[in-house]
């Protein structure tokens, strides 16, 4: 299929195998022939960096409320339409600035520098785990369990009452895929249900016994009651489940496309190796080459247009960050893995005033966890396939075989 039969071929709500496998072959024709795409449903596709960030870039024109947009895809009367237009990511100023303030107040450089010492000893446990197995699968085994742990330490969640946290997190999240089954739906909305009941037991208990509101969010946002910031009930309980999943399967993401990414670049991971301190810089190349996060959405608030392009009031758009982050405009050799890469102004965490809360945060997990990794285990290598997640907006895998001994 031609670059062009690709583009005009595309509909996010129809993807095939080899899309999940592989997108960017897609997102490349698409920048290349129509990087403002007109979809079956007339929302637009942009997968230009420019365009990308002049979205980003203004926020009144390209609103980030989905109540609109939510309201046909859940029902308004589900669990998942009010968890997702209730929490932060999904809401505009007033109510955006206000919980975003609180929730940063808590994730403030001396708040994440201490977090460290904690992290190095819950990640040299799990690799003492993996040199005694070794062969682990990344995922369940490594990456998945690091973010858990900080979310549920941010929280200040018991450790035994933190098994449903992941596959509550997988559960609504996945929900917000283009194309959604009744399955999908069903799960996400049980999984908001079930997470809302175990915390208005837990918020319960925090008010009775308070937390140090400096590294506790939880209570942090209960104690806002007092101080002028208040949070209603259902803010407080979606602005919690929202905690858990934005750091929790970027960040899983983020870790387990690191190391397999390293894997499948030898050379690259044999700089790292040669010159540790290139860990930072390797970071972020990660963030860009395999985004996490690839699907981003707005919806324009008045008639306006993007690069020259008409875009009527009221029409939805989806921002592609994997796309925009593999732009060549803004990237030299942008299909290349590159862990010195300088400048590396990538969109991984978005841009602007929705410019991710936890980015330092992230870095410092990935950084620990990938770094010390590939320390632990220089000649590692991959037991089999790794399985992508088939999933557009949250790229990452959902297993992937690595021997470490």
């Amino acid at each position: 299929m031609t670059p062009t039969e690709r583009a005009l071929d595309f509909d996010l709500r129809k993807l095939d195998v080899a899309f999940y496998a592989d997108p960017y072959p897609v997102y490349d024709a698409l920048r290349t022939t129509e990087p403002i795409k007109t979809m079956p449903d007339g929302s637009l596709f942009l997968t230009r960096y420019r365009d990308v960030q002049a979205v980003y870039r203004d926020p009144k024109t390209f609103s980030s409320d989905k109540t609109v947009e939510f309201g046909p895809k859940y029902g308004v009367h589900t669990a998942l339409f009010a968890h997702h237009t209730t929490s932060l990511v999904f809401n505009d100023p007033p109510r955006h600035t206000r919980v975003r303030k609180l929730i940063a107040g808590a994730l403030t450089a001396r708040a994440i520098a201490a977090m460290e010492p904690g992290l190095v000893r819950l990640i040299d446990d799990l690799l003492d785990q993996a040199a005694a197995r070794g062969e682990i699968d990344l995922i369940d085994d490594f990456a998945s369990a690091i973010p858990v742990e900080v979310i549920g330490n941010l929280l200040d969640v018991p450790h035994d009452e933190r098994a449903p946290l992941r596959d509550w997190s997988l559960a609504i999240l996945g929900a917000l895929e283009p194309a959604l089954n009744p399955e999908q739906e069903a799960r996400g909305n049980r999984a908001v249900a079930d997470f809302i009941d175990y915390l208005v037991t837990l918020v319960a208990r925090r008010r009775a016994h308070p937390g140090d509101p400096q590294h506790d969010v939880l209570t942090r946002l209960i104690q806002s009651e007092a101080d002028g910031e208040r949070l209603d009930e259902a803010e407080l309980l979606h602005n919690c489940i929202f905690i858990l999943n934005a750091g929790h399967e970027t960040t899983t993401n983020l870790i387990g496309n690191g190391i397999v990414l390293l894997a499948q670049w030898p050379e690259q991971r044999a700089r790292l190796l040669a010159d540790p301190a290139l860990i930072e810089s390797a970071i972020e190349e990660c963030l860009r080459y395999e985004s996490s996060n690839q699907l981003g959405n707005r919806i324009a608030t008045a008639d306006t247009d993007i690069a020259g392009v008409p875009v009527v009031r009221g029409t939805p758009v989806t921002l592609c960050i994997g796309a925009a982050n593999r732009d060549p405009e803004q990237f030299e050799a942008a299909g290349c893995f590159d862990i010195g890469r300088e400048p590396n102004r990538h969109l991984a965490f978005g841009f602007g005033i929705h410019q991710c809360a936890g980015l330092s945060l992230a870095r410092l997990e990935a950084r620990i966890a990938i770094g010390r990794f590939t320390v632990r285990f220089p000649d590692y290598g991959l037991a089999g396939e790794p399985v992508r997640a088939f999933r557009a907006r949250f790229r990452g895998f959902v297993k992937a075989p690595v021997r470490v001994g």
